[in-house]
């Protein structure tokens, strides 16, 4: 693995400590890095497929990162977890969103409110974030005389 990625001291400062004294096992951060933060540094590693998830919120660096920063692969785990997925739930207000949309009469931004407790500009700027730009959906709106504009999914076809 060709390790040249921009990663910060921080990052850089975690994965080492992980490959010398925890087996790999992300479990120790600078003392100033408190909180959102280390969320902030374990998304970035994560997305950078540097670590990965090993059971209930434990990562771990995988075996090419601890190889090219020179520590050895521990041989107790799998070579590669490349496969592991964040779980989803299935209760989720996104889930619980999508799942208003799908339904054939669709859903109203006060129902979505309503719902999920977000307020009218979140529902908007989930549509357009995070189900749009990063899931790929097409939502549909539909606004008649009189009545809340209705946002759906369209319908999958099983052609």
């Amino acid at each position: 693995m060709n390790l040249e990625l921009k990663l910060t001291d921080t990052q850089l400062q975690v994965l080492t400590h992980a490959i010398q004294h925890t087996q790999g096992r992300i479990d120790w951060f600078p003392e100033h890095i408190k909180g959102g933060a280390r969320q902030k540094v374990i998304e970035a590693l994560y997305n950078k497929a540097l670590i990965d998830k090993s059971g209930d919120d434990c990562y771990c660096v995988i075996a090419d990162v601890r190889l090219a920063l020179g520590g050895q692969p521990d041989t107790s785990e799998p070579e590669s977890m490349t496969d592991v997925t964040p779980p989803s739930s299935k209760s989720s207000k996104q889930a619980q969103v999508l799942a208003m949309l799908s339904r054939p009469e669709g859903a109203t931004v006060p129902q979505i409110c309503a719902t999920t407790g977000w307020q009218a500009h979140t529902v908007r700027g989930t549509f357009a974030g995070a189900f749009k730009k990063k899931l790929g959906l097409e939502i549909t709106s539909e606004k008649t005389k009189g009545s809340d504009r209705v946002y759906r999914l369209p319908a999958v076809s099983a052609s």
